[in-house]
């Protein structure tokens, strides 16, 4: 599952990044998911999760993204001025199933940030 704040500004980071990492696992816990990997970068979420069969992915990304926004937006006032219109995340996102290329996606998920480093750093945007 991967989504990204409304505008992808890159405003999860720091504080805010931490509270969506501890939001998200207690809300797959009480939605009976498993979390095997989750990587907050600046600018989107990685997530890749076991959900149980009863539950359907929209209702899963409805809550992760309703939750967070409303406990994000409530302990981080600032933020509520520079989302335009209360919405913190944008509109969509995008799901698939892992099979057999678990071990790969995984890989790329725990590792996304050094791989969005070192992109950038060959774009000439880091020194």
């Amino acid at each position: 599952m991967v989504w990204t704040p409304k505008y992808r500004f890159k405003i999860l980071r720091n504080k805010i990044g931490k509270e969506l990492y501890r939001s998200i696992y207690i809300l797959c816990n009480m939605k009976e998911c498993e979390v095997l990997e989750l990587n907050i970068q600046y600018d989107h979420v990685h997530l890749v999760v076991i959900a149980p069969p009863k539950l359907s992915i929209s209702g899963l990304m409805g809550t992760l993204k309703g939750r967070t926004a409303i406990r994000l937006f409530n302990k981080f006032l600032h933020i509520r001025k520079k989302q335009w219109g209360n919405h913190f995340w944008a509109r969509g996102y995008f799901v698939d199933t892992i099979g057999v290329n678990e071990v790969i996606i995984r890989r790329y998920v725990r590792h996304q940030d050094k791989q969005d480093i070192e992109h950038e750093r060959q774009l000439g945007l880091l020194d």
